[in-house]
């Protein structure tokens, strides 16, 4: 029956004392590291016990560095997800293959929508402004009220406001451009941009084109009829906006203005559970590898490591005492030497890993791919082909 099994405690944290495939290593382990260090002729100085935190400690280091490099090529796909696996635990996503989507540019691209007016996170608000016969210049903070005649933004008149507002659009224009096409030689044409011509249509030609043509017109109209005939504009400098012309009416008009408040990223409009998810490193729901699930490479690599661990903290117990007084001489004890072979071999290790790792990301992998397609295509032209016989490559 296995030693690891009917000791209590065996390895510092536990991870892997339940593994069936880890217990029967850690018995084989011990052996393993004792004899490359050259116990059959000379004691190691080290416990069972000991061997086995450090062959715990080389499968955490071994899928660490696994950890990290699938985290290069899964985070974006991570990304706003639980930072928990399905059990409640960290643990599940590290041995799976996730399929790709686009929610981080869709999430990314979303503040250009909304700065668009198509979409975003953040609710807006319309106000309106009571404008004054012969008045330009208006107080957005102050004057600004919704539908019940409350201001919307408070704020003492000594004081600057209590938040930032955002000015999204500003209802100050007249009617829309008709959808209408002028003979462009017509003198009516330049007639109607010079006067407040709304409802006639001289000279009207119809023709069959094609619809981004009647979509262009119509959007040249209506920008000519905007900056050309109304002259409506407005200016917003600081908290005022002034607008143009000056009201003449003295009936009473309203200036209605959308706006938003300065947006939180924390606290968009709706409840948002991936604010709360992954989003660096730190939190990807990634756990230790399963002992029994890592292959002949990686059990070779934890094994060199465990051995290089051990050969270093064998240098540490020995350079505890730099010699040892025997019966006429003293015995020199190579703690020092074993203490740098040891780090030696574990950086070594870890950058043979790291540096194959490199090559297998999943950025890696597709630029490999893509260059094979390109080789074999070379490889194939250069190829007899019998009669009758075609390849198509697409």
């Amino acid at each position: 029956m296995s030693t690891f099994s009917n000791t209590t405690g065996p390895t510092p944290f536990g991870f892997f004392d339940s593994d069936s495939d880890f217990q029967s290593e850690a018995d084989n382990i011990v052996t393993f590291v004792k004899r490359k260090m050259g116990d059959d002729i000379l004691s190691v100085e080290l416990t069972k016990k000991q061997i086995w935190g450090n062959f715990e400690e080389s499968c955490l280091e071994y899928g660490s560095i696994l950890n990290q490099y699938q985290a290069k090529s899964q985070l974006i796909q991570f990304l706003g997800m639980p930072t928990t696996g399905s059990d409640g635990h960290m643990s599940g996503s590290e041995g799976k293959y996730p399929r790709e989507n686009l929610e981080y540019l869709i999430r990314f691209a979303e503040p250009y929508a909304m700065e668009a007016g198509v979409g975003g996170s953040y609710n807006m608000i319309s106000g309106s402004i009571e404008l004054e016969k012969d008045r330009q210049d208006y107080d957005i903070y102050s004057e600004l009220k919704n539908s019940d005649g409350d201001v919307i933004f408070t704020s003492s008149s000594n004081a600057a406001p209590r938040t930032k507002l955002k000015i999204s659009e500003v209802f100050h224009f007249g009617p829309e451009g008709a959808y209408r096409f002028f003979d462009t030689t017509s003198a009516i044409n330049y007639l109607n941009n010079e006067f407040s011509f709304e409802s006639f249509t001289p000279e009207t030609i119809f023709y069959v084109l094609p619809v981004f043509e009647d979509i262009l017109r119509a959007g040249q109209l209506d920008l000519s009829n905007r900056v050309r005939r109304s002259n409506y504009s407005y200016k917003v400098i600081g908290t005022k906006i002034r607008i143009f012309p000056k009201p003449s009416s003295s009936d009473p008009k309203k200036l209605y203005i959308r706006v938003m408040y300065h947006p939180d990223p924390l606290n968009p409009a709706y409840h948002d559970e991936t604010i709360d998810g992954v989003s660096n490193l730190s939190n990807i729901p990634f756990g230790n590898l399963n002992y029994n699930k890592i292959n002949s490479i990686g059990r070779q690599w934890i094994r060199q490591y465990c051995l290089a661990l051990s050969r270093e903290q064998l240098g540490l117990v020995r350079s505890k005492f730099g010699s040892i007084p025997v019966p006429g001489a003293e015995v020199s004890l190579n703690g020092d030497n074993l203490i740098s072979q040891g780090r030696e071999d574990k950086d070594k290790l870890v950058t043979s890993l790291k540096e194959m790792l490199d090559t297998l990301t999943y950025d890696k992998i597709m630029e490999t791919a893509s260059a094979r397609s390109e080789f074999i295509q070379k490889q194939l032209r250069f190829s007899p082909m019998p009669n009758g016989w075609s390849i198509f490559m697409g």
